[in-house]
């Protein structure tokens, strides 16, 4: 397993990924080997939130020229992350039928998105 730090590299910011921030979706670089369920975790672990859906870009990096000499851009993954913005409680049911509510919080919005250091 590896950890949420590993995964998660830095947020993605440009113009049409602040207006998605409204609808509740995130977008970050994460490890180009991370699949969706391990993303998810570390969203989760790392923002105290619900993430309700996980969509993957693979992209190529591109071949680059300082003077004469010519060499690639590493390749990298970007994740867009839906969150839930109305989180409720939690049902599910325990072995013999009977129905338990976890009412665990989750946060409505990621504020450390786009901070500068």
């Amino acid at each position: 397993m590896k950890l949420a730090q590993d995964v998660i590299i830095k947020p993605y910011i440009t113009e049409k990924s602040n207006e998605e921030i409204a609808n509740g979706k995130y977008t970050f670089i994460v490890a180009p080997k991370a699949t969706k369920t391990e993303i998810r975790m570390a969203v989760e672990q790392l923002f105290n939130v619900k993430v309700l859906k996980v969509n993957t870009a693979n992209f190529k990096g591109k071949i680059k020229r300082m003077g004469v000499h010519r060499g690639p851009r590493p390749n990298w993954k970007k994740a867009v992350v839906k969150i839930d913005m109305e989180p409720g409680e939690e049902i599910y049911h325990e072995a013999k039928g009977k129905e338990v509510a976890a009412n665990r919080k989750y946060k409505t919005s990621i504020e450390q998105f786009g901070a500068t250091e």
